[in-house]
């Protein structure tokens, strides 16, 4: 299919809240860079499943969250737990969300525990309880028992989880990541980038689409 067809189902598929769009042997050599640097705890599926999603997002955006519950838990239902889909989070904490990079130490700590989908979760449903105050630990404790609270909140204080995070953002970086969600989705080697959100209804179509190939 060239790249003008493409743009025209997308349209078809993704409305105006997302942009799709194929960016060829760019995208490939920036795909072994991306692959190397996934953090199974950070993935939720099978590193062998023919296509690879990486969403780059921010616990504090309101789009996300809104990814999240609306899309990303019917991709994890239908094709992270059939096997078609490896999803992956990447952190992408915006400057102008005061709580952001503090959402996502937790986060990452929680992953070092075992309980990334859990606490991740939590982040994304309860945004509204800790994003004007700060007090994430608050939520969280909802979710981990004392003693993996305390195993998540000395990793937290440790500053080491920063640079995690960092090599996120630089991958970002290497896609042109400019706001959140952004999720790269490959295939085959060939990389599409989709900006926004994206209903599921709209996204399995893309999926299938691209596992039908």
């Amino acid at each position: 299919m060239n790249r003008l067809g493409l743009r025209k189902l997308l349209k078809i598929w993704l409305g105006a809240t997302a942009l799709l769009l194929s960016v060829g042997g760019v995208a490939q050599a920036q795909r072994k860079v991306s692959a190397a640097g996934i953090t199974p705890l950070k993935a939720l599926g099978s590193k062998s499943a023919p296509i690879t999603m990486e969403v780059f997002s921010d616990y504090q955006c309101p789009a996300c969250g809104q990814l999240y519950v609306q899309t990303l838990r019917q991709v994890i239902d239908n094709y992270v737990s059939a096997g078609k889909v490896y999803l992956v989070h990447r952190d992408f904490p915006l400057p102008v969300h005061k709580y952001s990079r503090e959402a996502a130490r937790w986060a990452n700590a929680a992953a070092e525990i075992g309980k990334f989908k859990k606490v991740e979760e939590a982040l994304y449903t309860k945004r509204e309880s800790w994003e004007t105050n700060g007090n994430i630990e608050a939520v969280l404790a909802a979710v981990l028992t004392p003693a993996e609270l305390k195993k998540a909140r000395a990793l937290v204080q440790s500053g080491k989880l920063d640079a995690a995070i960092d090599k996120d953002v630089a991958l970002g970086g290497t896609f042109k990541v400019q706001s959140t969600p952004t999720s790269i989705i490959t295939y085959r080697g060939k990389s599409n980038p989709i900006v926004g959100v994206v209903t599921y209804p709209m996204l399995r179509q893309f999926l299938d689409q691209l596992l039908r190939q």
